[in-house]
């Protein structure tokens, strides 16, 4: 070989070389907001004051606006006949965009009703995420289709599209008519079925809610149709507005709460799940109260959490135990246990079943529910819906069922924990280092 040769293959070598270091920095990216810091002696508004609301609005560009009726559901018992009924109750539109989906009876079960209102004359347009919905066999999705039901795959795994396969759609969209939606942690699968108490019963938590953010729930669906099928979609099927072009509020007697849907979509640098995030645990004054499946949070969040905790707000945890379905997220969350408890915050780890819920409760004020983990996949890759709430009853509702939830866990005591084997420890560690990709 000639010492051109030489040096075209040099040169291709390292082009490959920083490409791969290119890859490899995008998909092990981090969140980089560390702080929520205000100059001089300001204080950034505590949750119960408006003028909190305004900041997480202007943070995350995210309305919220008043008008609202909100339902919180804690198990599929209390979840799916109403939602079975909203649906079988559609005159004019369904859409849906679910990440996890089984075959079983509840797939069998919300076939029939989607076909029925197909059928019917209902536009029903159906989201499903390609890698959360793989189990199911592809007969199903014809059979939807042949029954008038439109099924899109979102970002399925293609050669050219290897950038998107980490960056999956994690939401949860159910709206009827633009006017009734749904998001939390909820799927199609049989697992979902039961109190929540029992093991193979999964624990979760689901919102309903009526009033305007129902539309930009509609909108986080829009735009995912729009990538998977080419199709934006528009008009008053899917978009209901009042004669001043205004979303309907719900306006029901003692039902007026404050609420925006956000919408956490991946990007470079500082993403909307963060700050959102963030000033949750900035804006809690006397407690903070989070129940979350996967609690990996990073260094920065975790320095956050004890400093809540530090200037005496009650901060707790709950998480699931060694029953969940994702056993390194288990371990490697446990890492940050020591520091957490050693700073006063109370950690409880749900017995029951798998402990799946996303929610989160500020000062008896400040409300979420949805998709959100606490962890890097979440804040960092993945699509997340969170319906954002600022409202005492609902809050108050959300207080009582973590209080219920705690008589079916253990809370861990920063003695005991501190004299855990040597080799869980070990696990904690190796499953620490994957913390970017969970």
């Amino acid at each position: 070989m000639t010492w051109i040769a030489y040096l075209a293959l040099g040169l291709v070598a390292l082009l490959v070389l920083v490409f791969a270091m290119i890859g490899a920095l995008y998909v092990t990216r981090g969140a980089p907001v560390r702080r929520v810091r205000t100059p001089g002696d300001d204080r950034l508004p505590g949750a119960r004051d408006p003028a909190f609301r305004a900041t997480v609005e202007l943070l995350t560009k995210t309305e919220l606006r008043p008008g609202h009726a909100v339902a919180l559901f804690d198990c599929g018992d209390a979840l799916y006949p109403r939602l079975w009924e909203d649906l079988r109750n559609a005159k004019r539109s369904i859409t849906l965009q679910l990440y996890y989906c089984q075959p079983g009876r509840m797939a069998d079960e919300f076939a029939a009703i989607v076909l029925e209102r197909a059928a019917a004359g209902v536009r029903v347009l159906f989201l499903r995420d390609a890698f959360g919905s793989a189990p199911i066999p592809d007969e199903y999705w014809e059979r939807l289709k042949r029954g008038g039901v439109r099924v899109a795959a979102f970002r399925p795994t293609r050669p050219w599209e290897l950038h998107k396969v980490q960056h999956r759609s994690h939401i949860r969209v159910v709206t009827v008519d633009g006017k009734v939606g749904y998001t939390g942690g909820f799927g199609i699968d049989d697992k979902w079925y039961g109190d929540g108490r029992h093991p193979d019963q999964w624990r979760d938590t689901t919102v309903r809610f009526v009033g305007p953010a129902v539309l930009q729930l509609q909108a986080t669906f829009a735009a995912g149709w729009a990538e998977a099928t080419g199709e934006l979609l528009a008009g008053d099927a899917f978009f209901p507005l009042d004669e001043a072009g205004e979303p309907e509020p719900a306006r029901r007697a003692g039902e007026d709460a404050w609420a925006g849907l956000l919408h956490c979509a991946p990007t470079l640098g500082s993403t909307p799940a963060e700050r959102f995030m963030a000033l949750s645990i900035a804006g809690a004054r006397e407690r903070l109260w989070i129940s979350n499946s996967y609690f990996v949070p990073d260094g920065h969040f975790c320095g956050m959490l004890v400093d809540a905790a530090r200037r005496g707000a009650d901060v707790r945890i709950l998480t699931p135990d060694r029953n969940s379905d994702v056993k390194t997220t288990y371990w490697a969350g446990r890492t940050q246990f020591e520091a957490l408890l050693g700073a006063g915050v109370r950690i409880f780890e749900y017995e029951a079943a798998m402990m799946h819920a996303k929610t989160l409760v500020a000062d008896g004020a400040w409300v979420a529910v949805g998709t959100n983990n606490f962890d890097n996949r979440s804040m960092v890759f993945n699509d997340e819906t969170v319906l954002m709430v600022h409202d005492g009853e609902v809050a108050a509702e959300l207080e009582r069922l973590f209080t219920q939830d705690v008589r079916y866990a253990r809370e861990l005591q920063l003695d005991t924990f501190r004299h855990r084997p040597t080799r869980e420890r070990v696990v904690e560690r190796a499953a620490s280092l994957l913390a970017r990709w969970l």
